[in-house]
């Protein structure tokens, strides 16, 4: 007789992402991988009541339920799940080998000659090429790296994710596959696959997890062979609010103020990967951009914004930062947004913009907020230009936070780490009379800093150790990022 249905039965739905973590629990440790796969059911968890939880092709297959339950002894709750997700799932778990190792076992097509551009294009082109790149496409969006590094050395084809801003390496592809795997994605970015001695750059759009990712992609020539890394950009993310950055309350209310101003230039500084475009564009959501126009000069432009005009820079086609910046003048702006200032053209653009009533936001690799007054009195700027417009300089860095599953110890949840996610630790300094005093007779950063913290300024370090204080990050953490010990 047919058993009737838990009345929670098919209640829910689970995600490929819940089961690509999931493992049986205990009471489900002896049911035959043989009865799993043929029932396209996954035992999950055990829910507080006791009963068991398991995703389900099919949810209402009341026999399999039943046989379930006399092996584990446990009442079952049946979710539904896609059939394949599940089969992915017990793949992972009892075929004993990774995903990546049964896409290689497929691959019997060798590898090609340097000067075999056909044979080459034919590799890249069959399915396990195809799936291998994929496979690390999707690993990558799974664990939210923001690079995807593939490195050929003497032996060995390395591959490498930066996830929270460290990298993280991945089992590796055969070497003999490089050429193949370079080629499959050079195809995708639309790049030349025969040239091989030069650098390119390109880009697609995949969808990964359900969601659209722009993916950037460089290569570069090694002694043996091209280097590649993928930048991932996340256009359904959107633009993160300021509360979220993790300013403190009374930096983030000093960025508010500044903001307001109508003209002038906010300055936002640290190394490659510190957040500094993050900041920015959650800066430029503060601005109401109904009653301001507002235009970005940028590279990459990396979240479009509403009623925002921005433009990619081209440098091949002499489109550059300055260039588009001295345009953007003409454009009746009233507030502008450089992604990068490199040099001293663009500086010296820029300053004169904000001296001319635009508000003007940009970004500078230094080291500290006061670095950055240093930085652009050596780009040339004269320091009475800088006295007029500089209102205030945010110097940041990002920080891994401890995983909330097991703070820190190392789960599934973070691979280990006991970090995931990242926070940023902060210093805002805001330009007074002293300082502009100290800027006129061309102070060094040291004293910049020192009279900034007398006014007021809550230094990268002091604002990391009180992140540290309140659990979200460790000591070690701040000090790999601020440098200072």
């Amino acid at each position: 007789m047919t058993r009737a249905l838990d009345v929670r039965t098919a209640a829910g739905r689970l995600t490929a992402a819940d089961l690509e973590r999931a493992i049986p629990p205990d009471p489900a440790a002896g049911v035959s991988p043989r009865f799993l796969k043929r029932a396209r059911l996954l035992p999950v968890a055990m829910e507080p009541d006791g009963a068991l939880l398991v995703a389900m092709a099919n949810p209402r297959d009341a026999e399999a339920i039943e046989a379930l339950e006399i092996a584990t002894g446990h009442r079952v709750v049946a979710w539904a799940a896609a059939e394949a997700d599940i089969a992915a799932a017990l793949d992972r778990l009892y075929s004993g080998k990774s995903a990546l190792e049964r896409i290689v076992e497929d691959f019997d097509g060798g590898s090609a000659p340097d000067d075999d551009l056909d044979r080459l294009k034919d590799l890249a082109s069959e399915a396990p090429v195809v799936r291998l790149v994929n496979h690390l496409f999707e690993e990558a969006a799974r664990l939210g790296a923001s690079d995807i590094h593939i490195e050929p050395f003497a032996d060995r084809l390395a591959v490498r994710l930066r996830v929270d801003g460290v990298l993280r390496d991945l089992p590796p592809p055969p070497a003999r596959l490089a050429r193949a795997v370079v080629s499959r994605i050079k195809i995708l970015a639309n790049l030349n696959i025969a040239e091989r001695r030069l650098p390119q750059d390109g880009r697609v759009s995949q969808m990964l997890r359900g969601r659209p990712l722009d993916l950037r992609i460089s290569t570069l020539p090694t002694v043996h062979g091209e280097s590649v890394v993928i930048r991932l950009l996340d256009g359904a993310a959107g633009v993160r609010e300021l509360a979220t950055l993790g300013l403190s309350p009374g930096d983030e209310a000093k960025l508010r103020r500044l903001l307001a101003a109508p003209h002038g230039m906010i300055l936002v500084t640290g190394p490659t990967g510190s957040g500094k475009t993050t900041t920015l564009y959650a800066a430029l959501h503060q601005i109401d951009a109904a009653t301001r126009k507002v235009l970005t000069v940028e590279d990459p432009v990396e979240y479009h914004m509403e009623r925002v005009n921005q433009v990619q820079v081209k440098p091949q086609i002499g489109l550059t930062f300055a260039q588009v910046l001295r345009a953007m003048v003409r454009q009746d702006p009233d507030v502008i947004m450089v992604g990068e200032t490199r040099d001293a053209e663009t500086a010296g653009i820029a300053v004169h913009a904000a001296l001319t009533g635009h508000l003007v936001l940009t970004t500078l690799h230094t080291n500290s907020a006061a670095g950055a007054i240093t930085r652009l009195l050596d780009m040339g700027v004269e320091p009475f230009l800088l006295t007029s417009t500089v209102r205030g300089v945010v110097g940041q860095r990002l920080v891994r936070t401890l995983c909330r599953r097991c703070k820190g110890a190392g789960c599934e949840e973070c691979g280990g780490t006991g970090f995931r996610g990242r926070i940023g630790v902060f210093e805002v300094l805001l330009m007074d009379d002293e300082l502009r005093s100290l800027t006129q007779a061309r102070a060094g950063a040291e004293a910049l800093e020192q009279t900034a913290r007398r006014a007021g300024m809550t230094a990268m370090l002091e604002d990391g150790l009180a992140k540290v204080a309140a659990g979200l990050t460790t000591v070690e953490e701040v000090r790999r990022v601020t440098d200072v010990w």
